[in-house]
């Protein structure tokens, strides 16, 4: 079976915002690698179903967050849990290409957490985790407290260019 999605980006974020903004930053760099992108982002009404599917058919996931007490918000977790499945039934996500993204009200709002709480969900369905080349190793990381304050955010954008930038290196390079 072909893939049909190059890269996935999940924006984990009960509310379009700030976060749904980065995701589609980074799926725009794949994009202009001749990437196939597609966004889902939690704050829609979309099943869980479609969801999982779309996780399975992509080579390379990117999933952003924003800081919810130094941790995704329960969407986003409610959605990780329900992943189980997956690995139950083959572990499905198993060598795809991972990134996370997270957003804060500050910069140092708990962004960290975040994007450990995302990589850990992915190490543990053997995805491989990627980070942002030279500038903030972990992913994308940046300050939104209000709608479209991440546009500001020179360095949250840098580091989430960079993240997608590592994906589509990884992906023409792996697969």
């Amino acid at each position: 079976m072909e893939t049909k999605i190059d890269v996935l980006g999940i924006s984990g974020s009960p509310r379009k915002g700030n976060t749904e903004i980065l995701v589609k930053k980074a799926l725009d760099v794949c994009e202009a690698e001749g990437l196939k992108t597609k966004i889902i982002s939690l704050a829609d009404d979309i099943s869980t179903d479609e969801i999982l599917n779309d996780m399975v058919d992509a080579r390379a996931i990117i999933i952003g967050s924003p800081t919810y007490f130094a941790n995704v918000p329960a969407k986003l977790k409610e959605l990780m849990d329900k992943t189980i499945i997956l690995r139950r039934q083959g572990r499905k996500l198993k060598n795809k290409i991972g990134g996370a993204i997270a957003v804060g009200g500050s910069r140092n709002g708990g962004q960290e957490y975040v994007i450990l709480a995302i990589h850990n969900f992915m190490l543990i369905h053997e995805m491989l985790v990627v980070s942002d080349k030279e500038t903030a190793h972990f992913g994308g990381i940046a300050i939104g407290r209000n709608l479209g304050d991440v546009l500001n955010d020179k360095d949250g954008l840098e580091t989430t260019e960079n993240l997608a930038k590592r994906i589509v290196e990884i992906l023409k390079y792996k697969f």
